[in-house]
């Protein structure tokens, strides 16, 4: 463990935005809590929950969290006021229903002091469930260094609460767009790739919670800021940009087709998750070759969940998950196979 120096402010500062997450945050905490570097302080801001948020995160007793109340203005407009606060020249932000590893900050750390050209580091995200059981693995994608393309063509960041940020940056681009209802992350990470290198920690860090009714879920609302950030990014782009529209315009939409394949509910949202597939081979055709298995899966959950009950449909589908990790881990053990 990394103990503080006997010196303040705190080097980072980390900033919780909070609303109604009783259920979650008692766990977020704690994750920062263990943490083997303690030289930080823990802002969290509660954004007028109207639950046990609150009463939760004053519970704790450690001198380095500090929680305030707010009026509710949003995550965006929170995560603002956290920054705000913030006396750390570095800061990583946590959503409170998420969950980091406790190397998390050492190694971020680490990465962006032998890499002063970068302002943001990040590590690779896996997704958990309501009961912090593994979910699925995410991209673990290792761009460093000029990220501003790659992050055009896909949110390789994955969420909120990845990044290590040097505070002296959002002198430079602002905060966080509180107009955005959602993405307001992926604007971020654009924002400040086009000033700034990025740094990769090669290690999953960060478990991502998957949730009925998080904002993740809302489909349409991705849609919606995602294609307001693309189409202001193309706006301001080189002609070199330029020709990686199509491209990601068509990764959007794929993405999009996934995600409402997998929150879908009913029989109009798997007709939707359809119509966002459609657009994505309209705008880049040859991803019909080169995303087959991911295409496969996902028409086997539209099908399932047109054909079946919502609750059947992911009892078989996380049977059949279950059977291939099974199926899959016992390969990797077979010394025949090595």
């Amino acid at each position: 463990m990394i103990n503080p120096p006997s010196i303040s402010p705190p080097l980072i500062s980390i900033v919780i935005p909070a609303y109604n997450a009783e259920a979650t945050i008692q766990r977020t905490i704690q994750s920062v809590l263990i943490q083997t570097y303690t030289y930080f302080e823990l802002l969290i801001v509660d954004d007028e929950s109207k639950d046990a948020t609150l009463e939760i995160a004053k519970r704790f007793s450690d001198p380095r969290i500090k929680v305030f109340s707010c009026e509710h203005a949003g995550s965006s407009a929170t995560r603002n006021r956290g920054i705000e606060q913030a006396s750390g020249d570095y800061i990583a932000l946590l959503d409170a229903d998420d969950v980091w590893t406790p190397k998390k900050l050492e190694l971020q750390l680490h990465a962006l002091q032998t890499h002063p050209e970068a302002a943001v580091a990040y590590s690779w995200t896996d997704y958990i469930d309501e009961a912090d059981r593994f979910y699925r693995k995410g991209c673990h994608a290792k761009h460093s260094g000029n990220v501003y393309a790659k992050l055009l063509l896909m949110n390789f960041i994955e969420n909120g609460s990845n990044t290590l940020i040097c505070k002296r940056a959002f002198s430079e681009i602002g905060n966080f767009d509180a107009s955005l209802s959602n993405s307001q992350d992926w604007d971020m990470w654009l924002r400040l790739a086009a000033h700034y290198s990025f740094v990769c920690v090669p290690q999953v860090q960060v478990l991502y919670r998957i949730s009925p009714g998080s904002a993740s879920t809302n489909v349409k609302g991705i849609e919606r800021n995602c294609m307001r950030i693309l189409d202001r990014c193309f706006t301001e782009a080189t002609e070199s940009i330029q020709s990686l529209k199509n491209q990601s315009f068509s990764n959007l939409y794929f993405y999009l087709g996934l995600r409402a394949a997998e929150v879908s509910r009913s029989r109009r949202s798997n007709l939707i998750a359809l119509r966002y597939l459609f657009q994505a081979f309209r705008y880049e055709p040859s991803m019909l070759w080169r995303r087959q298995a991911l295409i496969k899966i996902a028409l086997t959950k539209i099908v399932f969940n047109m054909v079946l009950s919502p609750s059947v449909a992911r009892s078989i589908l996380i049977h059949s998950k279950e059977r291939r990790l099974k199926r899959d881990s016992s390969l990797s053990e077979n010394p025949a196979l090595q």
